[in-house]
């Protein structure tokens, strides 16, 4: 027994002296993709859209530890992402949008150059306090045609997810099942000639399983959707952790798409329905090369 006891004495030191250095090269690594990232800042150190290198710097070290170490994110074809302007489109799941968080930090960590993806945020955002602030620093925006046109025209990388709040908070006996996408994406990448790169994400969909959505209680307190999952609302706050899944990114070859922006509708759907399908090809590649949902 003392020599069990003395074994994992052993063990906790060893993981306590292995996990700082762990976070000083992650910290190292984030400074060094930080610094290749070309932007035009202001004499207060913001670009002009309120994106702030410094305040990543100090803010984005948790999600590099959920990414490197919790999700164990694995990309793939994230050599498809260019240099300049491009339209990230993925699949959107998990109740929280840590999807979008790790779609960010691949592109940072990952891609050659490193760069950030500027996310769509939904429009219920700038209601909540001190959030609002932390994503437009972190380089998100409020996902207004116009916020994205003015984007993709000073070459920026953005995130966008079709499905929305429709993805988000599926239950999951829908996952994987892409749901409905808009087509106001299709219009913007016609609109500023962007080229679309199709993005599978494989684990969100399992890592925080919904069994129903209040949405008429949701939207009484303010909200788009109030998921009932394993742990919420059971366990208060905690129940808001995603289980530790492990991610699989699948980025695909760029898409271009001609016409006009203001086409009708039955114009638009075929093209996006060339993405939708290239994303669920992705997504059915990347679950059949995983050997389980935790690794």
């Amino acid at each position: 027994m003392g020599l069990l006891s003395g074994i994992g004495r052993i063990g906790r030191d060893l993981a306590g002296a292995v996990l700082p250095l762990q976070l000083r090269d992650i910290e190292r690594e984030l400074d060094d993709r930080l610094r290749k990232i070309p932007a035009q800042l202001n004499e207060f150190g913001y670009d002009e859209f309120g994106l702030s290198p410094d305040w990543i710097r100090r803010s984005i070290l948790p999600s590099a530890l959920l990414y490197r170490l919790y999700f164990r994110v694995e990309t793939f074809g994230i050599e498809h992402v260019p240099a300049g302007r491009v339209l990230l489109v993925a699949n959107h799941a998990g109740q929280l949008p840590f999807d979008a968080a790790m779609l960010n930090i691949a592109c940072l960590l990952e891609a050659d150059p490193p760069r950030i993806a500027r996310g769509m945020a939904e429009y219920w955002v700038p209601q909540l306090p001190w959030v609002n602030v932390a994503a437009t620093r972190s380089g998100q925006m409020v996902g207004t045609p116009e916020n994205c046109v003015a984007l993709l025209e000073a070459e920026a990388c953005v995130a966008v997810f079709p499905e929305g709040v429709r993805g988000m908070n599926k239950l999951y006996r829908d996952r994987y099942e892409l749901m409905r996408f808009g087509l106001g994406f299709m219009r913007l990448a016609i609109e500023t000639q962007t080229p679309i790169v199709p993005v599978g994400i494989v684990g969100s969909e399992e890592q925080q399983p919904g069994f129903a959505n209040l949405e008429g209680l949701g939207r009484a307190l303010g909200m788009p959707a109030l998921p009932i999952t394993l742990g919420f609302p059971w366990l208060g706050p905690l129940g808001l952790l995603p289980m530790p899944v492990k991610y699989r990114m699948h980025f695909g070859a760029p898409m271009e798409f001609g016409g006009s922006p203001h086409d009708e509708d039955g114009s638009i759907e075929p093209k996006v329905e060339q993405v939708k399908h290239a994303i669920k090809e992705l997504l059915d590649r990347g679950r059949a090369e995983r050997r389980g949902v935790f690794r």
